[in-house]
């Protein structure tokens, strides 16, 4: 997103331009004939080549990304090969899986130049940096203008309305246990019912049609009938994905639309923050601190809204008029407490897969 996740945030899986060189010679360190630093990350990862190639020519680095799937995928990789990561940098964290991670000692502490400019309040690692805040975006259901229009039927906005019978079979949301944004969508239902009433919500949900696939791709591209990625050959109108979302559908359009072809269930949004950190163990740790500076760094957080359409984190990024037009600014996202998750998503994942799965 992510809108995340990402994807959704975030969002636009997109093949990048980079150069991927062998490293030679990498020692333990960083020294200084490590030439190729590289970039753990979930399927969603994308920059501009000219960005990334400005980085290239000042550092002397060459960047290698690895993608590791969905967000979900690429983290339980990461906590896999702990101590011998396959990079230097993780990109693609966010607030509903951070813990785990953070207790399973993924990453090293860097306090990365620029950070003075990201907001405290998407600093939750602050004071330990062992990770750092890239962007954050919003976890809602889309809806696809053109079916509720033919259907002359209003599209949900909250929570409770996705129970309507009206709406029976026309939700694809993504696992809990394997998709970052599927973990978020089912948080916002805590967040929204408590600990006492999200299970009971799942199970009428379920009654309702919901339809559940294992990440945000298959889910966008390939089930959501308003992707124009997916030339709209999946049949279901509504998709948990990002308030972020509908530029995508716009971008490159002549004339421009007064509307995106995609809007946002806005009273369906829990709020996600994605992170990068140095992995513990990196063969290049100085190339890994000189990468995590640059994601930090103004160009890259500019470069971040057109190509992962996700917000940026710095507070002094300018983001596109493309992405504030037609994405959607969500007031009152629903949140939880850090710990709040820690202490209970195992639990919580347990059992929605319990309830929904089988």
């Amino acid at each position: 997103m992510s809108t995340s996740s990402r994807t959704t945030a975030v969002v636009v899986a997109a093949a990048v331009g980079i150069s991927a060189l062998a490293a030679c010679g990498t020692t333990p360190g960083g020294g200084a004939d490590a030439k190729t630093v590289t970039l753990v990350s979930h399927d969603s990862f994308n920059v501009s080549k000219s960005v990334l190639a400005a980085f290239e020519k000042e550092s002397g680095y060459k960047v290698k990304i690895l993608k590791g799937g969905d967000a979900g995928k690429a983290v339980n990789q990461a906590i896999l090969s702990k101590g011998n990561p396959q990079g230097d940098v993780f990109f693609g964290i966010d607030n509903t899986l951070l813990s785990r991670a953070l207790k399973e000692g993924v990453f090293s502490p860097y306090e990365a130049k620029g950070l003075a400019n990201v907001p405290a309040g998407l600093q939750l690692d602050k004071g330990r940096h062992r990770v750092t805040p890239l962007d954050y975006g919003d976890i809602c259901v889309n809806y696809d203008r053109g079916y509720f229009a033919r259907h002359k039927t209003a599209p949900p906005k909250t929570f409770d309305d996705l129970l309507k019978p009206r709406y029976k079979g026309l939700l694809v949301t993504e696992n809990a246990a394997t998709s970052s944004p599927g973990l978020a969508f089912q948080l916002g239902t805590v967040a929204t019912y408590g600990q006492d009433g999200w299970q009971d919500y799942w199970k009428k949900l379920k009654a309702n049609g919901v339809e559940v696939v294992d990440g945000w791709e298959q889910a966008y591209y390939e089930r959501f009938s308003g992707s124009a990625a997916g030339k709209g050959k999946g049949d279901k109108p509504l998709v948990v994905s990002y308030a972020s979302s509908p530029p995508v559908e716009v971008l490159g359009k002549k004339p421009a639309p007064k509307e995106a072809p995609t809007g946002v269930a806005t009273g369906t949004c829990f709020r996600q923050i994605e992170f990068g950190g140095l992995l513990k163990g990196a063969k290049n740790e100085k190339g890994g601190k000189a990468l995590l500076d640059f994601l930090v760094s103004k160009e890259f957080q500019e470069d971040v809204p057109l190509k992962m359409f996700v917000n940026p984190a710095r507070k002094d990024a300018k983001v596109p008029e493309l992405f504030t037009k037609y994405g959607a600014t969500i007031d009152k996202p629903t949140t939880l407490p850090p710990e709040t998750i820690t202490k209970n998503r195992e639990q919580w994942i347990k059992q929605w897969s319990s309830l929904v799965l089988k």
